[in-house]
Formats: C-alpha cells, structure tokens, sequence
C-alpha cells in the first residue's frame, strides 16, 4: 500500500533536506562459501539479489534471508555484510571494489551461489532528524525470483547497467538508485511495523499535521493547533503521534527546529540570535540553552566545529 496521493508532500520534503546521494555499484559473483563486509562509516547500502541466495547478518547477529528478485536497503548506514555458508574469512566488499578494475567483481568459492548488485548511498545531511524514524532495513521480498511489479523497472535497469556498463554508467546507475531508493521509501509497506515519520504518512490524520510542521517549522505551534491541523483532540493527536511517530510531537518538532538551526549556522553563518529567530525561538537565550542540552555544545561552539564545516 502507497501513502496516499493525498498526503503532504513530507516525503519529498524530508528527502530534499536528507540529501542522499548515491554511490558507486557494483556487480558481484559470489561463490559459496562467501562473506562481504560492508562497514564503511557514513555509507548506506543497497543489495539487490539479481540470482541464487545469501544471508544478511547486521551488527550485533541479526540475520535475514535473501533470495532472488529480494532488495534491501540499509538507511542509517549499519555495518553488515552478505554471506552463504560458512567461510572462515571476510572480505571486504569497499577494498574488493577498490583493487578489482570494472564493476563486475567476484568473491568466494568457484561455485556461484549469488549475483548479487551492491551500492551505496550517503545522506548529505546525517544529522537529519528523519533519518532516526527509519528502520535499520527496508527489505522488499521479490517473487519467484522477480522483484514486485512496482519495483521491477528499477530493480532490471539498475541490474542490467551495472552488469553490462557502458560510457557513464556511473552517472546512469546513481540516478536509477535515487529512484529506487525513493520509490521503497514511498511504500508503506516495508516500514508498517517501524515507529517514525514515515509511518505516520500512512495515517492521514498525523499526515497533515506533518505536513504542517515540514512546511512551517517556524510556526509558533503548541499542542493544540497541531492537534487542530490534524483534525483530533489534543489527547488523540498526542498519543496517536506518540504511538505511530515514536516520539511526542514538540520533541519531534524540537529536533526539525535544530536540525534547521544547524544548517543555518553553517550554511548561511548568521548570528545566533538570527538563527533563533529563523527557526521560531522568541528568545535566543532559550534558543542556545536548548542548542547545547541537545547538540552537547553552545551553538557558536557547535560552527566551529569541524562537522560544521
């Protein structure tokens, strides 16, 4: 199921802000047994199972089954890697791309027992508020080894360029993946379970009042007019926010306000009471006592900062 058409644009918002960006792909033969290590800070990955299976384990053990037509796409940058049976060394997937020319590689054993296409993304702006309200993965199940309809023209672009690469493949495959990433993003599907913004797109209620704070977060909003955008009493919206979002509306709203405040001071380096009043702070004193219970540090601080630059 889509999030309605009728729903404020919040996605498309929230990935204008976000700011992702893809990476490289690559087309990889692994042979059993296999291990790839994905655990590059700041990348996020994307898997798409083109032939065979393999299993997914994220930091801390968790594993997944993957099998063809299956996609997964890693959104808070988690350390994993990609394994069939049980070899004894890892590789990793950013150095066997790093030494091997081309973008069709090969690992493991002589046996394919996986084509797998592998990329990544990065976020232009990690720090984004939104990206908390993502599961650690978005897997999309194929069938009987196709992906499902809506994915497939992506999914068979994608494959189909990174095995057979030509002048500007690159550039081809990047835009391809922003589509897809976007594309998994927009269902609701895969996110059904996780509490987070994109979540609350699936309720129409929550949905209008996150349009409003996306599109006004400046707004001097309270408990009861985000309640009123959202058609609900104040108790309802509350706990209706709470439950499906993960997090109490003016804590969320909070974080998009200094996810803002952020850019502004490094962006547009205004004065800290410039910034306060950019992002709906009638006091800058309230503003920076915020700033630095949050952040850690005094906002001026926080510029000259290295991540700030």
């Amino acid at each position: 199921m889509s999030v309605p058409q009728t729903t404020p644009d919040v996605l498309g918002a929230v990935l204008r802000e976000v700011s992702f960006t893809s990476a490289a792909y690559r087309w990889i033969e692994a042979g059993a047994p296999f291990r790839l290590v994905f655990d590059r800070p700041g990348l996020r990955g994307v898997h798409l199972i083109a032939s065979g299976a393999c299993e997914l384990v994220l930091a801390g053990g968790d594993v997944t089954p993957l099998a063809a037509g299956d996609t997964v796409i890693l959104p808070r940058g988690d350390d994993h890697e990609l394994r069939c049976g049980r070899a004894a060394v890892a590789t990793s997937g950013f150095e066997l791309a790093a030494r091997t020319p081309g973008v069709r590689l090969r690992a493991g054993g002589p046996d394919v027992a996986a084509e797998i296409v592998c990329g990544a993304f990065v976020a232009g702006d990690p720090g984004h508020p939104a990206l908390r309200g993502l599961p650690r993965t978005l897997v999309v199940p194929g069938r009987d080894g196709r992906p499902p309809e809506w994915l497939a023209p992506y999914f068979d672009l994608l494959r189909r360029e990174a095995a057979d690469a030509g002048p500007g493949s690159d550039v081809v495959m990047a835009r391809l993946s922003d589509a897809l990433i976007a594309r998994v993003l927009r269902e609701s599907g895969p996110v059904a379970a996780h509490p987070g913004w994109l979540a609350g797109l699936r309720d129409p209620h929550l949905a209008a009042a996150l349009g409003a704070l996306h599109d006004e977060p400046a707004r001097p909003w309270t408990l009861a007019t985000l309640a009123a955008a959202a058609n609900l009493s104040r108790t309802a919206f509350a706990g209706r926010f709470r439950a499906v979002v993960g997090e109490p509306p003016m804590q969320y709203l909070q974080a998009l306000r200094l996810h803002h405040a952020r850019r502004l001071l490094r962006d547009e380096r205004l004065t800290v009471a410039a910034v306060a009043a950019r992002v709906g702070y009638t006091s800058d004193v309230a503003f920076a006592a915020t700033f630095r219970r949050v952040v850690g540090v005094p906002p001026g601080e926080w510029r000259r900062r290295p991540e700030a630059t």
